[in-house]
């Protein structure tokens, strides 16, 4: 499958403002793809020969800034999708209230919030399948105290050596 891309950029300074401005984006995007529904086989088993076409088509994706993207195949028209609004930057997980602001100023809690509130409160705060940290520990393996490892490192070595000497 072969593709062609153009590109585009575009950069403006005003010097006088102290402003500048800079984009980039693909422009057009031509590829080659088979074409569905459109290909010829035939075998000739007499004289063990085969033969295989499969049409191609050119598929045309263009885009710019202002969130607009036709696409279709070359020499059929193209179709114009307007794209939803997207900020540059990454909208903010968390914006605290004001820190002045009254009760009647403040964003009502969303639905969901709510909803997942008052379970919280019609449980109790208790979990539905809690158990005990003394239950936990009953289930674990005993714990067993490591030894200082300086003697065992010394002894260890000493009878390396020696089987090193004898060896």
């Amino acid at each position: 499958m072969a593709t062609s891309e153009l590109s585009c950029q575009v950069s403006e300074e005003n010097c006088e403002r102290r402003e500048a401005f800079w984009a980039e984006w693909k422009d057009l995007i031509l590829s080659t793809r088979p074409e569905e529904g459109c290909s010829l086989h035939e075998e000739d088993t007499q004289r063990h020969e085969t033969y295989h076409q499969q049409g191609q088509c050119q598929a045309l994706v263009q885009h710019s800034p202002w969130l607009v993207m036709r696409m279709g195949i070359l020499g059929r028209g193209l179709q114009e999708y307007q794209l939803p609004y997207q900020r540059v930057l990454p909208l903010p997980i968390f914006t605290p209230a004001k820190m002045g602001a009254t009760k009647e100023e403040r964003a009502d809690t969303p639905i969901q919030l709510q909803e997942l509130l008052a379970l919280e409160t019609a449980l109790g705060g208790q979990c539905v399948d809690r158990q005990e940290v003394a239950e936990i520990t009953k289930q674990l393996p005993p714990v067993v105290p490591v030894s200082k490892p300086g003697p065992l490192r010394r002894s260890l070595s000493r009878s390396m050596s020696q089987e090193a000497q004898r060896g």
